[in-house]
């Protein structure tokens, strides 16, 4: 049997699936195991009327040891 747990992670990118892969790149530097990410919230940070950068909280599961 498997223990698994969550933490949640707040990455920005220039793009949406960016802003993902930096949520998983990031929390990779400390975490192990990771198996999945659930996209809780996205938005458009927006500088100047144009949208600048995406933000995302994602949820990380991972499998502890």
């Amino acid at each position: 049997m498997s223990l698994a747990k969550v933490i949640e992670v707040i990455a920005e990118g220039p793009t949406m699936e960016e802003a993902v892969e930096n949520a998983v790149i990031d929390a990779s530097k400390t975490v192990h195991n990771i198996k999945s990410v659930y996209v809780e919230n996205m938005q458009g940070i927006v500088e100047g009327n144009s949208i600048a950068k995406y933000r995302v909280n994602v949820k990380v599961t991972f499998v502890l040891d």
